[in-house]
């Protein structure tokens, strides 16, 4: 599997992370985020959080959620991208506002705590499915 994935094409299970092996055979898991965000991961692990901030951008077709997924990658808000294409109540650019632990579906929250915080202008995002559907995940702020 390339090391610099872009978006995840086949999402039939979870997409919440890409296994790599270390030289000593251990799995690592890596987020899956634009190209943009992931030249700029700073590589220090998260501080554990008991809440985050977070958007999302809920599709229940996949072809729907790979054309807000090219929209973010060609450097759309998510904000505004959430607006035209998610599908749930949270119609405010996505926004589901500061959840805490045990709040969300189970995919959903592993895939969001594991996510680095970032802003809607550049966004570091991860793909998960759950029974609710295609999620776009972005995290703004931990606690």
């Amino acid at each position: 599997m390339p090391s610099k994935a872009k978006a995840t094409k086949d999402t039939s299970k979870p997409v919440a992370s890409d296994s790599k092996k270390d030289s000593k055979g251990k799995t690592s898991g890596k987020s899956k985020k634009n190209d943009a965000a992931e030249g700029s991961s700073t590589g220090k692990a998260l501080k554990p959080a008991t809440a985050i901030n977070a958007r999302h951008i809920l599709c229940e077709k996949h072809s729907k959620k790979e054309e807000a997924v090219t929209k973010l990658n060609e450097g759309a808000k998510f904000d505004d991208v959430a607006r035209e294409f998610s599908e749930d109540k949270a119609r405010q650019g996505g926004s589901l506002g500061w959840k805490t632990r045990g709040a969300l579906d189970a995919a959903f929250e592993k895939a969001a705590y594991d996510l680095e915080p970032s802003t809607t202008a550049n966004p570091k995002y991860v793909e998960v499915k759950t029974g609710h559907g295609y999620h776009v995940i972005m995290v703004e702020g931990r606690r």
